[in-house]
């Protein structure tokens, strides 16, 4: 059984008529009754009273009728999904991103991507940078959006985001009614970072940052969350340097103080195989991105 006879079928059926099925199959005539009739051979059993006026079903006629439509209808959603999925439209999208992003960011592009094509499956996995990067180079991630990578062995780096960086201090700080400050007036500050052997990448960049403006980087307490080490500033304990995104963590006794240095900025960057970039799903997503209303953007 074939689905060309199938389709064959069901259109007598529903016509009635081999004429007006012909004309709907853009077959001729002839051809259409010698295919029935072939298909009723192979079946053993006839499909349809013949009269010169009009064309009946058998009983087997009528149960054929109900099982073709269902194995047509399932052919045809077969077809449309390998089409989606040769498009990009439908798979599984593994994305990774770092905490920040899950404030803008990443709700932002899952709401545009499930918008475009809700056939998409997305699993999230939140990490910090270096795994991540781990993660793509394994097959393990297809996307990673990461912080202060220029460039990474084996993976494109596109930049998206380009974020101020922020000082975080209790209401009580003699900078929380500032307008803005220089990472020079903070020498003196008790710091409150994440630990370098889990956060490497913005550490390192924070540090340099302190180091141009003339001072080491001391961390009077640790924390590995963003969310943590605004608390411990909300509670007078020290300040913090965090990404303009981190602004949308509200805190009663919180103020956050934008820095003025030049290249006081986090970059966020989109991290791809380069064999995975050139996917239809993966493209899909990076076009995604560029649709986006980021702000600041590259």
């Amino acid at each position: 059984m074939e689905l060309r006879q199938l389709r064959y079928f069901v259109a007598v059926a529903e016509e009635h008529s081999f004429r007006r099925a012909a004309d709907r199959l853009h077959i001729a005539q002839p051809a259409l009754s010698q295919q029935i009739g072939k298909f009723e051979k192979e079946l053993g059993t006839a499909l349809f009273h013949r009269t010169t006026r009009r064309v009946e079903l058998t009983t087997s006629g009528q149960v054929l009728l109900t099982e073709g439509r269902r194995v047509l209808a399932e052919a045809d959603h077969a077809a449309s999904a390998v089409a989606q999925a040769v498009h990009g439209e439908t798979g599984l999208l593994r994305l990774g991103f770092v905490s920040s992003a899950a404030l803008r960011l990443i709700p932002e592009l899952v709401l545009a991507l499930r918008r475009s094509w809700p056939g998409l499956s997305i699993d999230l996995s939140e990490s910090t940078t270096d795994p991540q990067l781990h993660a793509l180079g394994e097959g393990r991630l297809d996307i990673g959006l990461v912080r202060e990578v220029r460039a990474a062995p084996g993976l494109t780096v596109h930049p998206l985001l380009r974020e101020r960086l922020l000082v975080a201090v209790h209401e009580s700080h003699r900078f929380a009614e500032r307008a803005e400050v220089r990472l020079a007036e903070l020498a003196e500050e008790r710091f409150l970072t994440f630990p370098r052997g889990q956060v490497s990448r913005l550490y390192d960049h924070i540090a340099a940052l302190c180091h141009r403006a003339g001072f080491r980087l001391h961390a009077a307490q640790e924390a590995v969350q963003f969310p943590t080490l605004l608390g411990l500033a909300a509670a007078d304990t020290g300040i913090t340097i965090v990404p303009e995104s981190l602004r949308a963590l509200r805190l009663p006794s919180l103020r956050y103080i934008p820095l003025t240095d030049a290249d006081a900025f986090s970059t966020v960057s989109l991290a791809v195989r380069p064999d995975r970039e050139r996917t239809p799903l993966i493209g899909n997503v990076i076009r995604t991105l560029g649709t986006l209303d980021l702000d600041p953007r590259f």
